[in-house]
């Protein structure tokens, strides 16, 4: 039995493969067009699902959409009714969108998947899940938990913007939920706009530059922005946003509270947007908190399974981690958009189909690492970067860690592109520009001569998971990078009574650790623990790294630059690798040394991607 997932036609689009109730593949659309967030028709994401399968899609039994069109039309109409005459200038313009293309969307999906290959045989069974519930699937079926509590958080859906629910064995139920236009994550996103980032986009850029501020404005966000219930329930005051009717997030009640208009996009970084950032942030922190523990409180469960946008800010996880709440937590790495098209399958196999469910135990849970995307045969790696002009050097498996972990230790920017492409936002080990974290010139160096952003963003460390508790406050899994934890005590440096006197964007150059590369101003960081079983040869890099320095960490960046999505194929890194200042490329067994290729190649890469 074969389910085809699709999430599309808003941002993120993705499909995903389950077979009997396996995850078989799963890929964001954007990895293939190289268009950032690409919404479109996954048809590139499906042709790769089918293609791992070995199937076309007259062997799919069922597709999945990860929403229902005709509840979110509703939530339109009704949004603009309930504020008419105000709105109507965004009502007239998605109004002929959702005549057009979105209000026959079954009949869309039907068009666009006959054109796939064994299109004219399929049976045409599609179903549509709601939204949240797409989120909360893809949270639990995919977890080590027999039971959990499952959280869902993020914009909207098509009316539900936060739900509470339990999952037991094959059973999900959806026992509490918050609705438009009452969200966090449109909150969150407002805070986005308003200090200038890309909303959809620019939030982890939020949470990065909140430990540069102080959370002056809690209050005044807590006392006009938001009724926040004990019980973690809330109602945001419309006075201050014009999302529900006008084309941008906030207005000027909102600026009034907040000292001025918003930023522009790459205008400088002032101590408003920062402190801004810090008490946003808070917030967010408080509402998840009291979510949680009314999660606990209504389920019973001891386990939490996380998903939705508002999941992927790991600085809140991290929080929840250490309160201890639950004794266990498990966040679905592609929590946003995109992890609906998995969710929306494992939906369809456990609750439309009944099909029971045995989670894998012993911590492990159903994503293999979330390395469920494309990978290269080393012939074909071969092949086509000779084809795309690269110069390199074949070793074996042994040589090629040794290069990689000598590069690494003598400081240089390395990208890595190995086995299976990962799915969601975050980069695993798979396709990632890796470097010391040792050096306190790292950070500078990756943002501005490599990934091309701003010089505020923190990198990750990917650990090894034995010795994570010797290098950071966390021992338990953390293997998708979306938990935060402070460097342990006995690893920070001491502070002059200058550098602690320093404040805002001024912190940004002063080496708080024994690894300051990864670690945030606020002494924290986004861990990833690396385990030989999803990961054995990055594994035994960090391992092989570990032995020349005696630090088991790396540091760990998508491969891409600001505005790309990351890198899919051996074409793209070779492209990535010639338009930025890497120093070496390793793809499969092939490694290429900058100094060895033909200068002509080199790309002006900072300005080939839009923005982010």
């Amino acid at each position: 039995m074969r389910i085809l997932g699709i999430s599309a036609f808003y941002h993120d689009s993705a499909a995903a493969l389950v077979e009997d109730g396996k995850i078989v593949a799963a890929a964001q659309e954007e990895r293939f067009t190289r268009v950032k967030h690409d919404p479109r028709f996954p048809k590139n994401s499906i042709d790769y699902c089918l293609q791992e399968a070995n199937c076309a899609l007259d062997s799919v039994d069922y597709v999945a959409f990860y929403e229902k069109p005709l509840i979110k039309f509703e939530r339109l109409l009704e949004t603009y009714l309930a504020n008419a005459p105000r709105g109507f200038r965004s009502f007239q313009m998605a109004i002929p969108v959702w005549v057009k293309e979105k209000l026959f969307q079954k009949t869309g999906l039907k068009k666009s998947l006959k054109s796939l290959e064994g299109g004219d045989k399929w049976n045409q069974n599609i179903l549509f899940t709601e939204h949240h519930q797409s989120h909360a699937a893809s949270a639990f079926f995919a977890s080590p938990f027999e039971s959990a509590a499952v959280l869902t958080m993020d914009g909207v859906g098509e009316w539900c913007t936060t739900s509470i629910g339990r999952g037991q064995g094959n059973s999900l139920e959806i026992e509490r939920e918050l609705h438009f236009p009452h969200s966090l994550g449109l909150l969150y996103s407002a805070f986005t706009y308003f200090t200038g980032f890309k909303v959809n986009s620019g939030e982890y850029k939020l949470m990065g530059l909140a430990p540069y501020g102080e959370p002056r404005f809690t209050q005044v966000i807590l006392d006009n922005l938001i009724d926040l219930r004990e019980d973690g329930s809330f109602r945001l005051n419309q006075k201050f946003f014009n999302y529900c009717t006008g084309l941008t997030m906030t207005n000027d009640a909102f600026a009034s509270l907040f000292e001025g208009p918003p930023r522009k996009a790459e205008d400088r970084l002032t101590q408003r947007e920062m402190d801004i950032a810090a008490s946003i942030q808070q917030v967010t922190q408080q509402v998840v908190l009291r979510l949680a523990r009314e999660a606990r409180k209504t389920t019973g469960e001891e386990n939490l399974c996380l998903a939705g946008g508002v999941a992927l800010n790991c600085v809140a996880n991290g929080e929840l981690l250490r309160e201890g709440i639950f004794e266990n937590i498990w966040v679905q790495p592609a929590a946003g958009d995109a992890g609906g098209a998995l969710g929306a399958a494992l939906s369809t196999w456990h609750q439309f189909l009944d099909e029971p469910r045995t989670p894998l135990g012993n911590h492990q849970d159903n994503m293999r690492g979330a390395y469920l995307g494309p990978s290269f045969s080393q012939s074909d790696i071969e092949d086509r970067l000779t084809k795309a002009g690269g110069v390199f050097e074949k070793h074996a498996e042994d040589s090629v860690i040794a290069m990689t972990a000598d590069a690494l230790a003598d400081g240089k920017a390395v990208g890595w592109m190995q086995g299976r492409m990962e799915f969601g936002p975050r980069a695993l080990g798979g396709r990632s520009i890796l470097g010391d974290p040792r050096s306190p010139t790292m950070q500078k160096l990756l943002n501005l001569k490599v990934k091309f952003r701003e010089s505020f963003r923190p990198f990750a460390p990917s650990v090894l998971r034995e010795d994570v508790a010797e290098w950071f406050d966390i021992d338990t899994d953390s293997p998708y990078m979306l938990m935060v934890a402070g460097v342990t005590k006995d690893r920070l440096r001491t502070m002059t009574e200058e550098e602690n006197a320093l404040f805002g964007i001024e912190k940004l150059n002063v080496a708080r650790s024994e690894i300051p590369a990864v670690t945030h101003v606020d002494y924290s960081a986004r861990v990833q623990t690396v385990h030989r079983e999803t990961n054995p040869r990055y594994h035994a890099l960090i391992s092989e790294f570990k032995q020349r320095t005696g630090c088991p960490v790396i540091v760990n960046t998508s491969f891409n630059v600001r505005g790309e999505p990351i890198v899919c194929s051996p074409e793209d890194a070779f492209r990535c690798f010639m338009g930025t200042d890497l120093d070496m490329l390793v793809v499969g067994d092939c490694v290429l040394r900058k100094e060895d290729q033909d200068p002509a190649l080199a790309q002006d890469y900072k300005e080939a991607f839009e923005l982010d």
